[in-house]
């Protein structure tokens, strides 16, 4: 099996929006280096509008990740009322890019999650999600429906099985493999955030073990 990396992840899930430096890094220093990505499901099929408790633990989080990565935030987002929380329309939105084009399927993971965090966009709305697509390159109706698809959906319960599956506990986690001397099983590059060249400095041990 060729050496590659695995990315669990959700596009509505602030650390993994601090994160994105790291992938985009590891891109950028190993062009060839296969990076799969398994969305997670960080709060997928929520139906409760956000209380004054909920908002402010999550701005706690927002700033806690701004402070850690330097990544932008749009705390406009806090001023909203009876915004429910789903992820589950976003993840969608990014298997649904990678059933029509692969190669787009970490641009519009990370199109989604600056257009929430750095944009204030409802991206649960089908409709933001098609505009994000078409800035992606994505034919906006093709993807909408696509997005629509029973089996969009369940790919994308698919993704949630195997990131549960893998004992993942939490978002960002970015694991390599297969590493032989441990009999092909995969080894951990970070559980949680890790700083830009904290994360490089593990891919690249990675790939001089193999």
């Amino acid at each position: 099996m060729i050496p590659h990396l695995v990315y669990f992840a959700d596009p509505m899930c602030s650390w993994c929006w601090g994160f994105a430096p790291a992938i985009d890094a590891i891109a950028t220093r190993h062009p060839d280096l296969p990076i799969r990505l398994v969305l997670g499901g960080l709060r997928p099929f929520n139906d409760k509008p956000m209380d004054a408790a909920a908002k402010a633990e999550i701005r706690r989080h927002w700033e806690h990740v701004a402070t850690a990565s330097g990544q932008p935030f749009d705390y406009g987002f806090f001023e909203r009322t009876g915004f429910v929380y789903d992820t589950e329309p976003a993840a969608r939105a990014v298997v649904a890019a990678r059933r029509l084009d692969p190669g787009r399927t970490f641009k519009l993971n990370r199109r989604i999650a600056r257009a929430f965090y750095a944009e204030n966009r409802d991206v649960t709305d089908p409709v933001v999600l098609a505009a994000l697509a078409q800035e992606e390159g994505l034919d906006a109706e093709r993807f909408a429906a696509v997005f629509a698809e029973a089996a969009t959906r369940e790919e994308t319960l698919a993704d949630f099985a195997v990131s549960k599956a893998s004992g993942v506990t939490g978002f960002p986690t970015l694991v390599a493999g297969p590493v032989e001397r441990d009999g092909g099983r995969f080894e951990a590059i970070a559980l949680g955030f890790l700083p830009v060249d904290q994360v490089l400095a593990r891919v690249d041990e990675f790939l001089e073990a193999v």
